[in-house]
């Protein structure tokens, strides 16, 4: 599915499947891939498809050799609420929810603000550099730290564990070590976790930690496993999103210079531009579920147990949903897009990452209105994910 080309564009081929299987049988991955908006919108509706994965595999599927081997990835990522079905993901998930509600998100728009200025600060005098690492990473991982209660000088450690355990949680088949590299960064990232909790417990604040450690009103109630586990959730998947988002937008932006120009020329297009930049070429590729029954679906049997890849960047581009669906246009209504997901599952940080990508991007054409790309960009390996490594850009360019 993956690779070369592919990597770096993969929408010829996502319309290809669109139209010629829009249901496949994947034998390379063992797994079926649905492409259609309909279908990825079903399927995200549907218990069927479950989102217990993990440990089904953990269980059924490896020798008590390899059991004993990962049991550490195993004894984090078991408590992940993405990987867990109702009611389970319902206690867990719940409790953080309050903090990324629409309501508090909004009374985080003068820190976001801040923190961009300051980032571009930091850029003045650059001629080239990386929008990855110096402008799109830094941002959220910045502001998400805050709100959880990790301190943010520590990022740059945050980094480095997310970049090992993505290619685990991600999909990376193929790169040497990546078992052994990401159970690596997750138990460095937990223990370092489970340090700051233990702090956190004799002095709480207002934060996302603090407001896990003083929970009394849920059912059972959460053990400290439980809590640097979600914790963990958090800081890893807390800003690979957003820093995908800005990056990839920024990216597309670029690429179509006459939507650039019309955002600069019209600011208060950036609600929509950031929807159909979701929509265009949005952070996540595909979501996996495994099948707790059988379903039919386009006259094909998906059998109980079967991996299930929903392929939001295909459903995305659907022509039967989206009008001109390989042009971008920031002025697209309605745009129903499933960036984010849908059902039970939505992103949970899907208003943080609207509302960075609201400040951030607008920012960035007004403080560098003479960006350009500056050769190729390296992107992730991962299936899951839609991101790169790095993004040269240069300054100098016409406007």
């Amino acid at each position: 599915m993956l690779g070369g080309e592919r990597l770096a564009d993969p929408y010829p081929y996502f319309a290809h499947m669109l139209a010629e299987h829009p249901v496949h049988w994947n034998e390379r991955y063992r797994a079926w891939f649905l492409h259609k908006h309909a279908d990825v919108l079903w399927a995200l509706r549907n218990p069927a498809f479950s989102s217990d994965r993990v440990r089904p595999v953990y269980e059924t599927h490896l020798s008590e050799e390899k059991r004993a081997a990962r049991a550490p990835t195993f004894d984090v990522l078991r408590h992940w609420m993405v990987f867990l079905d109702p009611p389970e993901h319902t206690r867990l998930r719940k409790l953080v929810m309050p903090a990324f509600s629409p309501k508090r998100v909004a009374t985080w728009r003068p820190r976001v603000e801040q923190v961009v200025k300051e980032t571009l600060a930091g850029l003045e005098g650059r001629e080239r550099f990386d929008f990855v690492t110096d402008f799109a990473y830094p941002i959220p991982a910045i502001v998400v730290a805050e709100l959880i209660g990790v301190p943010a000088q520590d990022r740059d450690l945050f980094k480095k564990w997310s970049d090992d355990i993505l290619t685990l949680v991600f999909g990376a088949q193929g790169e040497p070590g990546r078992r052994e590299l990401a159970q690596q960064g997750l138990v460095e990232l937990t223990g370092y976790l489970r340090d700051l909790v233990a702090k956190i417990r004799r002095d709480p604040g207002d934060d996302v930690i603090s407001s896990l450690v003083t929970a009394h009103d849920v059912e059972p109630p959460l053990d400290d496993q439980e809590i640097i586990a979600t914790c963990a959730l958090l800081v890893f998947g807390g800003h690979e999103t957003t820093t995908n988002l800005i990056a990839n937008g920024t990216r597309q932006l670029l690429r179509h210079p006459e939507q650039w120009r019309l955002l600069r020329e019209e600011p208060e297009r950036i609600t929509t531009a950031v929807e159909e930049l979701l929509r265009f070429d949005g952070p996540s590729r595909l979501e996996q579920r495994l099948l707790a029954e059988d379903v039919e679906l386009r006259g094909k049997t998906l059998r109980k147990g079967d991996n299930v890849f929903l392929v939001q960047s295909a459903a995305n581009r659907d022509p039967e949903v989206f009008d001109r669906p390989h042009e971008l246009d920031i002025t697209r209504q309605p745009n129903n897009h499933v960036a984010f997901g849908f059902g039970v599952h939505h992103c949970l940080g899907n208003f943080l990452a609207r509302l960075e990508a609201q400040v951030a991007i607008p920012a960035v054409l007004d403080a560098l209105p003479d960006l350009a790309l500056d050769g190729p960009e390296e992107w992730h390996t991962t299936m899951m994910s839609r991101g790169m490594k790095r993004m040269p850009v240069r300054r100098g360019a016409v406007s």
